[in-house]
């Protein structure tokens, strides 16, 4: 079979074997070999189980050479693309004719694969070594599945292993491809947590045939000799391991060597000459169980019926050569391995061979294993079959599958597996001693790591480890002595405490009389809180509350009170009200950089937007009710113009918040906390100046003010005709809610976030409460029959009442209905006279009024430009 690194594919349908015919440049590996016959051997359990009626699994097998552009020439043959040269920008119904593809072996590879694959979502599965954690991210790569756990669970046992041994001064070496880098970093953080220290950290090529690679392994066993640390963890591939091995061996220099998954389980390393001789080496290893089924298979290897495996055949040629050098004083170099385990010169190929199984650990490939029967049972589920059929598509495309995959739960060897959230496995370790075995070594479980509980549980033995001593720089201080530390970092020397403060370490704090450092506890809006929970609660139910006013608002725009509130202005009133009350979610949960300067802006856009609107309606009436001179009224008419008044009033608001960001722009508040105090106040600083907070918040001040005193000036002018009250009521509450603000915010600086996510509430529920909700009201429930000519004669009625009682006579009352805009009158032809928007249900015939008050002194006057009464 292949050397180190194998992908094999799987289509629904029966298909004969076949392979990309490309050699690599290293030798045969037996592991990768075996490997792939786990697979091959459950594909064939499948089919003969029936375990999908009326199918059988097919699948094609590639070498990678543990090259990532071999991996992806071989994912281009599997997968056709140079039958089509028409790439399609959606590739939801791309169909190929392999749904599946397992491997590869090292996570470099897998990566390089899964960006191919993940264009056109076909599922990869990862086993065996794909262990880095970057694989879990299922932004980057969605299509990737693993039934093996992630590095970064691995890291957390290595550094609880050494933290239960005491070892705390250790040397790491790792390779420079994704997987060694990423298992490093996670390494580095769980170190650090478990109080273990790093001697060195190496780093060696993972290509094999780098040209500096032997040069390099030479200057790290130095390192490793030179340094006093014992403990060596070693996150590289098994070949790098091997050389690093005879690197050691030439100066006898022992250790204790922690292996990662890579080579935990190699059967090379374990047979290489002088292994007994490199000292203690101990492993985690993903949990896996033997086959006898499997082992009967390798035992009696032969192709499948109708199909053609060029591995087997190659490894079948090399042991027929081989064991005809069979006690040769200098076997070729391809030979020297296979004769290491069994030299048998009567083999024949068509007998019973169990070579294999000595010469190679048969439960390693269990996560192989595993792989196949959870695309079996995922394709079970897919394929809707039953005991007898299967109903569903056979062609399908491949994301399908992979939707199936990430849902399933099954069983196999009394297990019970699924995939967690990340698409990887969660089964845990388990604990290898290299146990010495006659001139080599065997594998020997003493205890697991448990995922789930995050501990290690060892089996109850005690093992004398090769000497550790010096694995840990420093002894513990006894009472009453301090530690000095040294240059090096966890490196220290114990001297006799006196009464003199020591700096404590980073994000740590001392009070008074204190003997020991702890971290400041951080305080902000925590989202499990009950403040935040109800302010947030009240922010979206106001946001829900605008949803139901604009539904009713559109459903009786046509009635008298939502022409009356401009139904177009209103809408554009609540979009600036919801974008109001999102940026109040954004004062909820630990503050950053970006959520401070968005918040505000938020805000400030958002109910600039709404007062704008509310300006534009107190200007209307402000300009259709209130005597001016004809000249007056002329100029002031032509300023009218809402949609240029609110884009420009809000983008005025816009340029203060962008100079605001660029010159003093919001940011997370870097004030220490006071000496006696062990509570850190997370929240964000308005600038350095509070300049530009105070011009946005004076600025949407101003506009209300001056909507607040439009809206005065037309006061008196009848209800039915305007929205003065309304307009009144809402911009006074929000101007006394803001006014106490500043006082409040000044004083309570620990309490400013709460106080001004209050204050944004308040101020906007006032204007739904004083605005929306009365005119929700008046269209709902008040009076259906209203029309102009009865708003009229109760304005008559009221009229007469007053001068009844002595009010100002009639003739000398004059009221006029002067044109607005466009967009809110209707114009007469004849006369010129305009009408406002809310008696624009009325034809121009109808503007007779002929109800009007016929009593003498009444003047009726015609203009150009307005309707006098």
């Amino acid at each position: 079979y292949p050397n180190h690194s194998y992908c094999c594919a799987f289509s629904a349908v029966h298909r004969k074997i076949g392979l990309l015919l490309s050699h690599c440049v290293s030798s045969f590996d037996l592991s990768s070999l075996v490997r792939s016959m786990a697979v091959i051997h459950e594909i064939q359990q499948v089919n003969a189980a029936g375990f999908l009626p009326g199918l059988r699994l097919g699948y094609l097998l590639c070498d990678t050479c543990s090259y990532a552009s071999k991996a992806l020439l071989n994912a281009e043959h599997m997968l056709a693309f140079n039958r089509s040269n028409h790439l399609e920008c959606d590739n939801s119904d791309f169909r190929p004719a392999v749904k599946v593809v397992l491997g590869a072996r090292y996570s470099q590879v897998t990566i390089a694969l899964a960006k191919l694959l993940n264009v056109y979502m076909v599922p990869l599965v990862g086993h065996r070594a794909s262990t880095s954690p970057e694989l879990s991210d299922k932004l980057l790569h969605p299509a990737v599945i693993r039934t093996v756990p992630s590095d970064i669970h691995q890291t957390k046992a290595i550094a609880s292993i050494m933290s239960y041994y005491d070892w705390n001064w250790v040397g790491v070496v790792y390779g420079d491809d994704d997987y060694g880098k990423a298992a490093f970093q996670s390494f580095l953080w769980d170190a650090e947590e478990n109080g273990v220290c790093l001697s060195y950290q190496e780093t060696l090529h993972h290509y094999l045939d780098h040209s500096q690679n032997d040069r390099r392994i030479q200057q790290v066993a130095e390192v490793i000799r030179s340094s006093r640390a014992q403990v060596v963890l070693l996150i590289l591939k098994a070949e790098l391991v091997e050389l690093l091995f005879k690197e050691m061996l030439k100066t006898n220099t022992s250790r204790v060597w922690i292996a990662s998954d890579v080579w935990s389980r190699s059967s090379a390393i374990a047979q290489m000459d002088g292994i007994n001789e490199v000292g203690d080496i101990l492993g985690f290893t993903f949990v896996s169980f033997r086959s006898q089924s499997f082992d009967d298979f390798l035992t009696n290897l032969t192709v499948t019926e109708g199909g053609y495996n060029f591995f087997i055949e190659e490894y079948k040629n090399l042991r027929s050569n081989c064991s005809a050098e069979c006690g040769s004083s200098n076997p070729p170099s391809k030979c020297v391995d296979l004769l290491k385990y069994a030299c048998d010169s009567s083999y024949s190929p068509d007998q019973k061979d169990d070579y294999l199984l000595k010469a190679t650990d048969t439960s390693e490939p269990f996560s192989h294993r595993v792989a196949v029967w959870a695309v079996a049972h995922a394709l079970k589920k897919l394929l809707r079959c039953n005991s007898s059929s299967c109903s569903g598509e056979v062609d399908f495309p491949p994301w399908k599958l992979l939707q199936e995959l990430k849902n399933i739960r099954f069983e196999f060897e009394n297990q019970m597996y699924f995939f967690d959230k990340n698409g990887d496995f969660v089964n845990g370790y388990d604990l290898i001693l290299w146990e010495k075995h006659g001139s080599g070594r065997r594998f020997q479980k003493f205890g697991k790591y448990s995922i789930l509980y995050n501990r290690i549980e060892l089996d109850g033995k005690e093992f004398t480890w090769l000497s550790t001593e010096n694995s840990r720089c420093s002894e513990s201080c006894r009472p009453g002595w301090v530690k000095k530390i040294l240059n090096i970092s966890c490196c220290y020397t114990c001297i006799e405490y006196v009464q003199d403060c020591k700096t404590c370490p980073n994000e740590t704090w001392s009070l008074k009389g204190w003997t020991h450092c702890r971290p400041r506890s951080e305080f902000f809006l925590r989202w499990t809180e009950p403040h935040p929970l109800t302010m947030i609660a009240a922010a979206a139910f106001g946001v829900l509350l605008l949803l139901v006013i604009l539904v009713i608002f559109l459903v009786y725009r046509n009635s008298l009170p939502m022409k009356q509130a401009e139904v177009r202005l209103s809408c554009v009133m609540m979009a600036g009200l919801a974008v109001s009350f999102a940026s109040v979610v954004l004062f909820m949960g630990r503050p950053t950089v970006h959520i401070c300067r968005a918040r505000q802006t938020m805000y400030a856009m958002g109910f600039t937007l709404c007062v704008s609107c509310i300006l534009v309606k107190a200007y209307r009436t402000f300009l259709a009710f209130l005597p001016f001179g004809q000249l007056l009224h002329k100029r002031l008419h032509k300023l009218y113009k809402p949609p240029v008044i609110i884009v420009v009033l809000t983008s005025l608001q816009a340029v203060i918040c962008l100079l605001w960001l660029i010159f003093d722009s919001p940011d997370v508040d870097d004030t220490p906390p006071s000496a006696q105090s062990m509570r850190k106040v997370l929240e964000c600083k308005e600038g350095n100046t509070y300049i530009g907070f105070g011009i946005m918040l004076g600025y949407i001040a101003l506009l209300a003010l001056i909507g607040f005193l439009l809206a005065f000036k037309g006061r008196k002018v009848p209800q039915e005709f305007s929205e003065t009250g309304y307009i009144i009521f809402s911009m006074l509450m929000y101007l006394f809610v803001w006014v106490c603000f500043i006082p409040v915010y000044i004083t309570s600086a620990e309490d400013g976030t709460r106080v001004q996510a209050s204050a944004i509430l308040v101020s906007s529920y006032g204007i739904i409460f004083c605005h929306f909700l009365p005119k929700c009201y008046a269209a709902l429930w008040a009076s259906k029959s209203d029309t102009i000519e009865k708003v009229l004669d109760r304005w008559r009625a009221k009229s007469d009442k007053e001068d009844g009682d002595g009010a100002t006579p009639s003739s000398e009352r004059r009221v006029t209905l002067s044109t607005t805009s466009t967009s809110s009158f209707l114009w007469c032809s004849e006369t010129q006279s305009t009408i406002t928007s809310w008696l624009s249900d009325v034809s121009c015939d109808a503007v007779y009024f002929p109800h009007l008050p016929s009593r003498p002194g009444t003047v009726v006057t015609k203009r150009t430009r307005s309707l006098s009464l």
